[in-house]
C-alpha cells in the first residue's frame, strides 16, 4: 500500500500516546509491528502473511499480541476517540452509525451466521458489524465496530463461552441498542458532532430515533417505505362515545398514509449537495413537515388498530436517476433548507468510503481467528491504521493548500474518493 518508508517512523510518533497505554514491553513492539503490516504491501492482511513480511516479529508474536494477550482495548479506543476529534471533530460534524459485513466460511468464528450482508446484498453466511464513524469536511474517521450476535449465538452459551465473548455481551442486543451504546461512549468521550446520520435499518426503528432525542440530539435517518404518517396539521379529537365504556384517547381527525402518498403532491427539485469528481451531485428531492405514525396504538370505530401521530419532524424523499426512492426523517428545525436536508442526508456516504477502504487496503476483513477478542483487536488495529493514514491525507491536504501545489502520488494517503 506505501510505496516508501517514510511514513514508519511518522506512525511511530503518531502511535507513542497508545502505546503508553501498554505495559508489556512485547506488546509495545507488536502493536506498531501489526499496524505497519496492514498499512504495508501485499494482498493478505491476516496474522500469517503479516508475519511472513517482516522479520521483526514471528507468528507466535503477532497472534498472541491480538487473539492470546492479556490487555485492554478501552484505553485504546478512547484515545482513538481523541484524534479523531483533533482530526475531524466539529459541532457541525456527523457521526455515521452504519453495519459492515465480513463474508465466512464455517460456523465456528464468533458471529458467524447466515444473516443479510448489505454489501452483497443478500443473506449470506457473515460476521456483522456495527460501525461508528466520526466525520466532517467529507473525512471520515472510523472510531467503532462492534460484532452483532444473531440468536443463533445467544442461545447457546456453550458456543459463546468456546469464542470467549465477554459475559455483558452473552445477551441479546439488536444493532440499534448496540449503536446506542456506542454512541453514549462517543458522548461521554467529548468527540463534537452535530448530527447523527443512520440508514433505515436503524432509522425505520421508533425507539433508536426516540432514543436520540432523549439525548438531546439531532438526527437524519433513514425510513422504511411502508411507514404511515400523518399530515403535520393533523389534530386530534375526543369523540363522545356512542355507548359502551367512555373513550380514554384523543383520536386524529386525518388517517395516516403511506410516505410515498404524502410526497406524491409535493414539488421536486432538483438539488446539489456536493461537488464531486465528475461534477455537481444532484437528485430530485422532496420535503415535508408530517407526524410518524408511531405513537400508542388504539382500536378505531371502525374496529382497525391505528397508531397516534408522533412528534413533528421533516419527511424528506429522493428519486435517483436510476428510478429508486428513497425515504428518511429528520429532526433539524422547521426552518431548515431543503438543500441543507439534503446535504445531511447525503453525508452519509463518508462510511461507505472508509468501509471500503478498511477492507481492501488495510485488511478488516481478513482475520482469520475465531474469538470474540481477536476480532476486535484485530478491527480496532485497523481503525488505528485508518485514522494514522487519515492524519497523513489532512497534513498533505493542509501542506497543498498552503503551496498550491500537488501532493506527491506517492502518498496512498490521499485516497481518492467515490461519488454518492
Amino acid at each position: 500500500m506505501m510505496s516508501s518508508d517514510s511514513w514508519r517512523e511518522d506512525l511511530e510518533t503518531w502511535l507513542a500516546p497508545f502505546l503508553a497505554e501498554l505495559t508489556h514491553p512485547a506488546q509495545r513492539r507488536m502493536c506498531p509491528a501489526y499496524i505497519a503490516g496492514l498499512i504495508g504491501p501485499g494482498d493478505r492482511k491476516s496474522i500469517q502473511p503479516l508475519a511472513a513480511r517482516t522479520d521483526d516479529v514471528g507468528y507466535d508474536q503477532l497472534h498472541h499480541f491480538i487473539a492470546s494477550g492479556t490487555w485492554d482495548t478501552a484505553p485504546f479506543e478512547n484515545r482513538l476517540l481523541a484524534e479523531a476529534d483533533r482530526l475531524v471533530g466539529d459541532a457541525k460534524g456527523y457521526l455515521v452509525i452504519d453495519d459492515t459485513a465480513l463474508p465466512k466460511k464455517g460456523r465456528n468464528s464468533v458471529g458467524v451466521a447466515p444473516q443479510y450482508a448489505s454489501s452483497q446484498g443478500k443473506t449470506a453466511n457473515c460476521q456483522s458489524l456495527v460501525s461508528v464513524t466520526l466525520a466532517s469536511r467529507e473525512v471520515p474517521v472510523m472510531v467503532g465496530l462492534r460484532l452483532f450476535l444473531p440468536e443463533s449465538w445467544t442461545d447457546d452459551p456453550v458456543r459463546m463461552k468456546r469464542a470467549r465473548v465477554p459475559a455483558e455481551r452473552q445477551v441479546v442486543m439488536s444493532k440499534p441498542d448496540i449503536a446506542m451504546a456506542e454512541i453514549d461512549r462517543v458522548m461521554a468521550a467529548g468527540a463534537r458532532f452535530g448530527c447523527v446520520l443512520a440508514d433505515a435499518g436503524y432509522g425505520s426503528g421508533a425507539a433508536f430515533r426516540q432514543a436520540l432525542s432523549e439525548r438531546g440530539l439531532s438526527w437524519a435517518v433513514g425510513l422504511s417505505s411502508r411507514q404511515t404518517v400523518y399530515a403535520a396539521d393533523v389534530e386530534l379529537t375526543f369523540p363522545a362515545a356512542r355507548g359502551g365504556r367512555p373513550r380514554k384517547y384523543h383520536i386524529p381527525d386525518q388517517p395516516p398514509v403511506p410516505v410515498a402518498d404524502i410526497l406524491a403532491r409535493e414539488a421536486w427539485r432538483k438539488v446539489a449537495w456536493r461537488r464531486g469528481t465528475k461534477g455537481r451531485l444532484t437528485c430530485l428531492f422532496a420535503a415535508r413537515r408530517v407526524r410518524i405514525a408511531e405513537g400508542h396504538r388504539h382500536r378505531m370505530a371502525d374496529n382497525r388498530v391505528q397508531a397516534m401521530p408522533g412528534e413533528e419532524v421533516w419527511l424528506v424523499g429522493e428519486r435517483r436517476s436510476s428510478g429508486e426512492r428513497k425515504y428518511y426523517v429528520s429532526n433539524l428545525p422547521p426552518d431548515t433548507p431543503l438543500r441543507q436536508l439534503a446535504a445531511t442526508i447525503k453525508a452519509r456516504w463518508v462510511c461507505e468510503q472508509a468501509h471500503q477502504q478498511l477492507k481492501e487496503e488495510l485488511g478488516l476483513d481478513h482475520f482469520e481467528g475465531r474469538s470474540w477478542p481477536g476480532l476486535h483487536r484485530h478491527a480496532l488495529m485497523t481503525m488505528l491504521a485508518y485514522a494514522f493514514l487519515q492524519s497523513r491525507r489532512l497534513k498533505a491536504a493542509g501542506r497543498k493548500k498552503k503551496s498550491r501545489r500537488t501532493a506527491p502520488a506517492t502518498d496512498p494517503a490521499c485516497y481518492q474518493t467515490s461519488d454518492h
